[in-house]
């Protein structure tokens, strides 16, 4: 079994990455790990950002968001240690899972940011994913800051509409 609490760690966030073959955001996994009092939010934070400088998860940023998903090295290493993250935690974090994977499916399939070139407008940038392809993406230019924010806050549920909108009307 793993001696080391953080060697632990480590193992079940790249078990959870991969069980849900999607990227999770840092505050789903904090979700489960502080919520379950398995370590503090600065424990995880250090076990991510190793995670990530040996390679084995990527990060993205979206937003104020980090979305993290398990690398094919993550993969393997799991493969190989997966025996030493104990049954009645892998039951937690499949409990966990079970629980709310179409809420982290959702958020993590819906996504919307926006940044400011260098022409003084701000660009919203919007895409809807599945799995780890992604479905539809674009980007609108908005004169001002609140635009910009406003269309993000509104594209987590006006996504689908849209989509399908422009679905209807280009096929």
């Amino acid at each position: 079994m793993a001696q080391e609490p953080e060697t632990l760690y480590k193992l079940m966030v790249l078990y959870m990455l991969d069980q849900v073959n999607l990227p999770l955001t840092g505050s789903q996994l904090s979700e489960f790990f502080l919520g379950k009092d398995y370590s503090s939010w600065f424990t995880l934070q250090d076990v991510l950002a190793s995670l990530e400088e040996s390679g084995f998860v990527r990060s993205s940023h979206v937003g104020n968001s980090t979305h993290y998903e398990i690398t094919d090295d993550g993969s393997t290493t799991l493969k190989f240690f997966s025996g030493d993250i104990f049954p009645s935690v892998k039951k937690d974090m499949d409990d966990f899972i079970a629980e709310n994977k179409f809420r982290m499916r959702s958020e993590a399939s819906v996504t919307a940011d926006y940044y400011k070139p260098e022409n003084g407008d701000f660009v919203v940038h919007c895409t809807i994913r599945e799995g780890k392809s992604e479905l539809f993406s674009m980007d609108v230019t908005v004169p001002d800051e609140e635009a910009a924010r406003t269309m993000s806050v509104n594209w987590k549920t006006k996504a689908q509409s849209v989509y399908a909108f422009v679905l209807n009307n280009l096929i």
